[in-house]
């Protein structure tokens, strides 16, 4: 893969979280960059962040995307900005409806004006399944987040705008694993809103894939969708029941909830008709006018209906859990990356990036 990275100056909002620390860690691993930028509200994510990492290259920013002048003062020199930064439980955001507009639309303006006045190369921003044809809140403001994105590219000729669609991704922030697993545990029993409800899964590491090639393989101006498996909910709970339960387990039925869909879908019947087929991706071109689409893409594909995760094949229970077992999710005592990344660290590692912090003293 082509690598745009060497000696640049990223910048990652929400960087803290399970994205963005995926992102990361690939970054310095495969890639070259100069510079990481991870910018946050959570002082206490990027302390914990900064201690696993223990790399001069990661730069932390306390700030949020609606605060404006703070946002574009720290985007100074970035060549590449991921934009990770948005409030995602649906439920949350359909009782705080102000906040999650502040946040996913206005702070994705904002996003993209530090961008365009910092000359930044390529703006990649995360969108979601709910997006499209949404019924929730959180689907509506990230709908109107993709919709300045792809505009912003008429704007100016420095900065590229690219978005990617993401499906569920295994054990981050607001899945439904982590809910299962903690239920089991501790209540021996798992809730499920419908048996009838899909979703599309990914892989944290699938979906960094399709952040890098959406960076590196666009031009401005598209919508990238990854092709990933779907499952029923109720396959996957019990899946989790049989690995991490026993006789006594229950699943209780307890209602669709406030603004939740029974299935997703990743590509429209609307988009099905302008869309170019890359092999595992789906690059979906904008229904406005963007002169970088005009030059570079000369023919489309077509696919027969919309992309949903109610598709057929659904995932067998064997492929449910080859896929979480591969996660890391069918081990009892599970941990975060950064959790299990500090009970790897020796004593010595350990102690030297206590005494960078200024926990204890050199020689204490």
């Amino acid at each position: 893969m082509e690598n745009r990275f060497t000696g640049s100056t990223i910048m990652i909002t929400g960087g803290t979280g399970s994205w963005g620390q995926e992102l990361t860690k690939q970054l310095l691993l495969n890639y070259a960059p100069k510079e990481i930028r991870i910018y946050s509200r959570s002082e206490l994510n990027q302390v914990k962040m900064k201690r696993a990492f223990d790399n001069q290259r990661l730069v932390f920013y306390i700030g949020d995307v609606r605060d404006k002048e703070r946002l574009n003062i720290c985007t100074k020199d970035v060549d590449y900005f991921f934009h990770l930064a948005a409030l995602k439980h649906v439920p949350v955001c359909e009782e705080n409806p102000w906040e999650a507009v502040a946040t996913n639309i206005i702070g994705t303006q904002n996003a993209i004006e530090a961008a365009i006045q910092n000359n930044v190369k390529n703006f990649i921003d995360v969108s979601t399944d709910k997006a499209v044809d949404p019924y929730n809140l959180y689907g509506v403001t990230k709908a109107c987040g993709e919709k300045l994105v792809i505009a912003a590219n008429n704007n100016t000729t420095s900065t590229h705008f690219v978005c990617i669609r993401g499906g569920n991704v295994l054990g981050t922030n607001g899945s439904v694993i982590p809910l299962f697993k903690e239920q089991i545990e501790r209540l021996n029993e798992i809730t499920i809103t419908s048996d009838e409800m899909t979703r599309f899964l990914m892989r944290i590491e699938d979906a960094i894939a399709l952040l890098l090639f959406s960076s590196m393989h666009t031009y401005g101006g598209e919508t990238v969708v990854m092709k990933m498996p779907s499952c029923r909910i109720i396959d996957l709970a019990q899946v989790m029941i049989n690995r991490l339960g026993n006789k006594s387990t229950k699943i209780k039925h307890i209602g669709i909830r406030p603004g939740e869909k029974l299935h997703e879908v990743l590509v429209s019947k609307y988009d099905a008709r302008n869309i170019v087929d890359k092999e595992q991706y789906f690059i979906i071109l904008p229904n406005i006018p963007v002169q970088t689409i005009r030059d570079n893409y000369k023919k489309t594909d077509e696919i027969e209906n919309e992309y949903s995760s109610l598709k057929k094949p659904m995932m067998t229970y064997g492929e449910i859990e080859s896929m979480l077992k591969k996660a890391g999710w069918l081990a009892s005592n599970g941990v975060t990356n950064i959790e299990a990344y500090l009970k790897t660290i020796d004593k010595e590692t350990l102690e030297n990036i206590f005494q960078k912090e200024g926990w204890i003293k050199q020689n204490s």
